[in-house]
Formats: C-alpha cells, structure tokens, sequence
C-alpha cells in the first residue's frame, strides 16, 4: 500500500470520525417540563441531565429520531435557551424558563454507528422464501 492511499484513507477516517450529529432523546413542555425545570433549580443541570437520559434507549431513540427527522448538525437552540452540555455522557441540555420547555439531546456519529452494525440486507421479493412448486397442466373441464 502506498503513502499516498494510506494518508487518504486517514484523512477519509478523521472525517468519518469528526461528524457528529446531535439527536433528539426528549422533548417536554408545559408541566412536565416545569418538574424538570425544578430539578434544574433545586440539584442543578447535571441532575437533570441524568433525570432526563433514562429516556434514552440506545438504539431504539436513534432510530426514532432518525425516522422522524429530530437529528441535527448542531445543538437546536434559541437565543433566549440555556444549554448545558455534558461531554462525557456526550449529552446536551437545552431549556428555557421563560417559555417552558426542556430538552435532552444526545451526539453521535453516523457513519461510524452504522458502520459497527452488521444487518443482513433485506429479503428483495421473497426470494430467500422460493420454492420449488408441482407443476399442474392447468384447468381441467
């Protein structure tokens, strides 16, 4: 392998490496967020953000933001939002007293999480399912 391929294949995996996404655990509002919004008051953001992320479940939460488009290059915010970000867990939190309203917010990278899986392309038309089948000659009067 050359020099050369081997320093594009670095730069191609530092790019890889350095794209990251930020998706939507949980949104609240209203009431639920007001509880959150105590918890914030009283024990601080980090106790919120730890509140907030068992509403993460892995894969399942990525899935579904990704089905429902709450993924984002950067961390969704207003002017007026508080965002607290945890690097170690890799969350974000994003409030607003004012308005009422909280969010957990996770980061990832998606070609290096989708990368790691190992899924089995789709069955096309049912073939993996074919078998083979007496022939008749047809209808009989």
């Amino acid at each position: 392998m050359s020099n050369r391929t081997t320093g594009a294949a670095r730069r191609h995996t530092a790019e890889i490496a350095e794209e990251q996404r930020w998706m939507s655990v949980v949104f609240l509002q209203g009431e639920e967020a007001d509880i959150v919004l105590d918890v914030i008051d009283k024990s601080g953001p980090d106790a919120a953000i730890q509140h907030l992320s068992l509403w993460d479940y892995g894969q399942e939460t990525r899935d579904a933001a990704l089905v429902n488009g709450y993924v984002y290059d950067q961390i969704p915010q207003s002017p007026t939002d508080r965002v607290i970000r945890d690097e170690a867990a890799g969350y974000a939190l994003t409030y607003n007293i004012h308005f009422g309203y909280v969010s957990l917010l996770r980061q990832f990278a998606p070609l290096v999480e989708d990368a790691r899986e190992s899924v089995e392309p789709p069955a096309r038309f049912g073939f993996d399912r074919q078998r083979t089948v007496r022939r008749t000659d047809g209808l009989r009067l």
